[in-house]
């Protein structure tokens, strides 16, 4: 199964095994990591599961869509690399993708 490494604000490091087809934000709140909150479990309209996708990683992601591009002017320091979580699918591809929480999704 691919695995995700999350690196919350602090620094600190978890790795999540998350299955083919699963969003980054479902893996995230599934294995309990702090930093990515979900409340609106993925239809893009909390922006909540905010994070910054690793340099290394940006363009093997597919790009944000118009909608999600919206969200992500809600978010509180927003980067090049934001995105949604909810809006990135596991694939086999992205096995070892880094994500970067912010400080706060709020």
């Amino acid at each position: 199964m691919p695995r995700v490494i999350y690196i919350d604000a602090q620094g600190g490091e978890f790795e999540a095994d998350v299955e083919v087809g699963q969003n980054l934000m479902e893996g995230a709140v599934d294995h309990m990591i702090d930093g990515i909150l979900g409340e609106c479990g993925g239809v893009m309209s909390c922006a909540t599961c905010h994070c910054y996708v690793d340099k290394a990683w940006v363009n093997k992601v597919p790009p944000a869509s118009e909608m999600e591009e919206d969200m992500l002017d809600m978010v509180i320091e927003p980067q090049d690399n934001s995105r949604l979580s909810c809006q990135i699918d596991m694939t086999e591809e992205l096995d070892g993708i880094v994500v970067r929480l912010p400080k706060s999704q709020f």
